[in-house]
């Protein structure tokens, strides 16, 4: 494999990367119907030791407006009791000793627009991942062609082919965010 095809390869898997963890991380932000990703980050003081709440319980969501928790220590409920109403996500747990069962109430027009203001925040962080990967490559690149390793020629064309990515995976970020904006706003 040419060196220009390997500086490529790997700001195209940082770039993936950065796609698949905007994907993670709006996953996580409330829309109107209830998503078990909502509470998998959840930190949860379990015996003196922080926890992912998805690590202590099987998280679901029975209906449009309602999670369920289901611990695998009952001895853990008030803990992630207390997780949940620590977390911020304005959610309140109800408790029937076997199962907490988190309703999620519907989003105000104020909120939801607050809700896109933060996923087009997340969208544009990880645009900013693309781009470190896209100046990381070409500075890779004019390494290469500096020490003599790469032809000027060879070092545009992956220059191009560098930003051509870039773009193309900008527009990727801007579908998602697009995706998600219109999951919020949806009543």
């Amino acid at each position: 494999m040419a060196d220009d095809d390997v500086v490529l390869e790997d700001a195209r898997q940082g770039m993936e990367k950065s796609l698949a963890s905007l994907l993670s991380d709006t996953s996580k932000i409330r829309t109107g119907r209830a998503n078990p990703a909502l509470l998998e980050s959840v930190m949860v003081d379990y015996y003196g030791t922080p926890t992912l709440l998805k690590s202590l319980a099987t998280l679901s969501a029975p209906e449009a407006r309602l999670l369920t928790v289901q611990p695998f220590d009952p001895g853990a409920m008030d803990a992630i009791e207390k997780g949940i109403l620590k977390s911020g996500l304005g959610l309140t747990p109800a408790n029937d000793g076997k199962i907490l069962r988190v309703p999620v109430p519907e989003l105000t027009e104020e909120r939801r627009h607050e809700l896109v203001k933060q996923a087009k925040k997340i969208g544009e962080g990880h645009k900013l991942g693309v781009r470190h990967a896209r100046r990381d490559a070409i500075a890779l690149l004019k390494d290469l062609e500096k020490d003599g390793e790469l032809s000027k020629d060879d070092s545009r064309r992956a220059q191009q082919r560098i930003q051509e990515l870039t773009d193309d995976s900008i527009q990727k970020i801007d579908q998602a965010i697009a995706a998600k904006e219109e999951e919020i706003l949806r009543i």
